[in-house]
């Protein structure tokens, strides 16, 4: 008897419909086919026992089982369910009238228990393009595929939960989430930039950061703040809108890294990856390819600290998806993309010992030890950072002084009103949501200079030795200054403010 289930497999962050055949016949061998990797071909021991463990009978007879489009490497323990259920069905223990409703996906244990998988959110939103009525997963998923709305979705812990419902016996397990209520939670931040001591010019770097999407790197001594600083900058950025949680929470789903409770990424991510990190740790990759930090902080912050140290060939792997807000993983036999449309926050000290042109204490770095330090980070690196933002130690008085800073809601809120003000002006462009976005085409359209401005930025360009790249950098940064001060054109004074923010390219860093 032939009977076909469906699961789903990932590929990037999207999900591939799966059909899964099963034939029963004259025999007694088990053939697993349409290009397994090993831990679905290893079902086969699990299925005998769990089938067993559950008063039914695992079938004695000779077992085809075909995974379609054969083309596609379909890896992981989660097609336990829907090729055990398929094998009950064939072996006429359970009916076959409702498989064709649904797509199930989840790993067995030997007592049947249902443990999670990972991308259950974006299987849930391939069942529904392809006008399935329900998908059948794991409790531990149910939430995040319960976001999908217009499919049923059922989350159970047992596969004898999953037959009793196949076969009408039950109406548990379905499980509805409001999407927009989700998004309520998205001011659950940890850190607030009322803590902050001083560092007011610093607040004001990440303000305009914030609100223009621009790339950040913090220069200073240790101490200093930079930490403190970077791990506050996403309470100042705007709320998520739902097409940028579900994207997010989409990433963290194939990643497995949303908790059972976690119904959608509310709040922006903020990724802080160590400096021993690989390359494939950092943009993705890997055997059977996964998203990396750079993907994984979609919509978010991207924190390098101590960035000198993380290895070279690590950074500059980051310089394309940087521009193209897209990371493409390509191997032998699969090419799979990932988004990575985030900003990046960057801090390192100014020498290895730390206290290069600090105030009061002394660095011990010779001149060529420093430049080498410094020359870690290359200029097309550098280039693809906005706002350089060095960092000074507070001073005592500032320390003990017992008032409170300025809220991070405060701040979020000017962000807001500079975020919408874009939100406009690129409404029928494609791809373009930010300042910090814009092609050269955009800045002639949008970012018009006036003659002294025009001979400010002149003069800037020439005495700083800026790149092309930098000249974009700075029109871009001070449109985004513009916009906090709900002005329609670039004036003289926020470009004077954007170039300031250049003050450590290479040639100003007195090498």
């Amino acid at each position: 008897m032939l009977v076909k289930t469906y699961g789903s497999a990932i590929h990037g962050i999207d999900a591939i419909i799966i059909t899964i055949e099963v034939n029963i016949s004259q025999g007694k061998k088990f053939y697993l086919v349409g290009l397994p990797d090993n831990a679905v071909k290893e079902s086969h021991h699990r299925l005998v026992a769990v089938i067993n463990n559950i008063d039914f009978k695992f079938p004695r007879r000779r077992i085809v089982i075909n995974m379609a489009p054969a083309d596609i490497k379909k890896e992981g323990s989660a097609y336990d369910l829907p090729i055990a259920i398929a094998i009950l069905s064939a072996s006429e223990q359970i009916t076959d009238h409702r498989l064709n409703e649904f797509v199930m996906m989840g790993e067995l244990s030997l007592d049947g228990s249902l443990k999670p998988v990972k991308g259950a959110l974006p299987m849930a939103i391939k069942a529904k393009e392809n006008k399935f009525k329900g998908i059948i997963v794991p409790e531990e998923n149910v939430k995040e595929a319960a976001i999908v709305e217009g499919i049923d979705v059922y989350g159970f812990r047992h596969i004898s939960d999953v037959i009793r419902m196949l076969n009408n016996e039950t109406k548990e397990g379905l499980v509805k989430i409001d999407p927009t209520e989700q998004l309520t939670q998205f001011n659950l931040y940890p850190f607030d930039f009322e803590d902050v001591k001083g560092q007011e010019n610093i607040k004001r770097a990440l303000e305009i950061a914030a609100a223009g999407g621009h790339n950040v790197i913090m220069i200073g001594p240790p101490g200093s703040g930079k930490t403190m600083l970077a791990k506050r900058l996403p309470s100042i950025l705007p709320p998520m809108a739902l097409e940028e949680a579900l994207e997010t929470t989409k990433i963290h789903s194939v990643a497995g890294l949303l908790h059972g409770d976690s119904a959608l990424v509310s709040t922006r991510p903020y990724r802080s990856p160590h400096h021993t990190i690989s390359d494939a740790g950092l943009v993705g990759g890997g055997t059977y390819p996964q998203p990396g930090e750079i993907s994984l902080a979609q919509n978010g912050v991207l924190f390098l600290d101590e960035l000198p140290e993380f290895k070279r060939t690590v950074l500059e792997v980051m310089r394309q998806p940087m521009e193209d807000r897209i990371v493409t993983i390509s191997r032998a036999k699969v090419t799979v993309d990932y988004p990575a449309s985030f900003m990046l926050i960057a801090a390192m000290n100014p020498c290895p010992c730390g206290y290069y042109n600090h105030p009061d204490k002394d660095c011990v770095c010779s001149p060529g030890v420093v430049k080498s330090y410094l020359n870690k980070i290359s200029g097309p690196l550098m280039d693809r950072i906005d706002l350089h933002v060095e960092v000074t130690p507070v001073p005592y008085s500032e320390l003990a002084d017992a008032k409170s800073g300025e809220k991070s809601e405060q701040v979020r809120q000017r962000v807001i009103k500079a975020r919408n003000i874009q939100d406009k002006r690129f409404s029928n462009q494609n791809n373009i949501y930010n300042n910090a976005q814009m092609e050269s085409r955009d800045l002639n359209k949008y970012c018009s200079l006036n003659e002294s401005g025009q001979h400010l930025l002149k003069i800037a360009m020439e005495k700083l030795s800026l790149s092309a790249r930098a000249y974009d950098r700075i029109i871009k940064v001070a449109r985004t200054i513009a916009d906090l001060e709900n002005k329609e054109n670039i004036e003289t004074e926020h470009l004077a403010e954007a170039i300031q923010y250049r003050s450590l390219d290479r040639d100003n860093w007195g090498l």
